[in-house]
């Protein structure tokens, strides 16, 4: 069926280039952001990068980007998460979509942002690449200026940690168990519970 799927996808893609097939209205393009969050038990931090071109070039961003046409988003932010940083994930949920109209100062551009938490073992060492010119942990509390809408994204995505992690103590979701030991879990969400309005505070600074 995979093999199928691909050969239709392919002659579909062929045909229509050939016949040279157009849209003749604009249309957006589409990025992907990764926020991961690292929890050790104690502070719960947040992996940035440097951008290294513009637009906010030295900038911290998520580690993101264009989506290419042979990939879905959940490919394309696991790929652009390795690419930038090194750091390999496996689970990742998505958050949202984000189309604020000029969020993006090159052109009309739509971004699906997805998060994820690792434990230290498994980000032990960064290796940025691409477009990034650093990549590094920051405490929550520490963040500096985020490009674009950045804020607004981590904004929604402390929002989703917070809900997935009531429900995951409730039973009804197993995502972050796939992610985290119990009570690691439970310490989290104390956590989360105790300072979420104080970084959302923080990020409208």
């Amino acid at each position: 069926m995979i093999y199928k799927a691909n050969y239709l996808f392919l002659c579909t893609k062929q045909c229509a280039m050939s016949q040279g097939y157009t849209y003749k209205y604009p249309r957006p393009a589409l990025t992907v952001d990764a926020v991961v969050f690292d929890f050790d038990g104690t502070d719960l931090h947040l992996l940035l990068i440097e951008r290294g071109k513009e637009p906010y070039a030295g900038k911290w961003a998520f580690p993101g980007g264009f989506l290419e046409m042979d990939e879905t988003a959940e490919e394309g932010v696991l790929r652009e998460l390795q690419e930038e940083t090194g750091l390999q994930a496996v689970n990742m949920r998505q958050i949202g979509a984000f189309s604020a109209v000029y969020r993006d100062p090159r052109e009309r551009v739509v971004s699906i942002a997805f998060y994820t938490v690792v434990q230290p073992a498994d980000c032990t060492s960064l290796q940025a690449g691409d477009d990034a010119r650093r990549a590094q942990w920051f405490k929550l509390s520490e963040l500096p200026t985020l490009a674009f809408d950045h804020s607004d994204i981590l904004t929604a995505a402390l929002h989703a940690l917070h809900s997935d992690l009531r429900l995951t103590l409730s039973g009804a979701n197993t995502l972050l168990l796939k992610l985290l030991a119990k009570e690691d879990l439970e310490c989290l969400v104390e956590l989360v519970e105790r300072n979420e309005e104080r970084w959302k505070e923080n990020l409208d600074k």
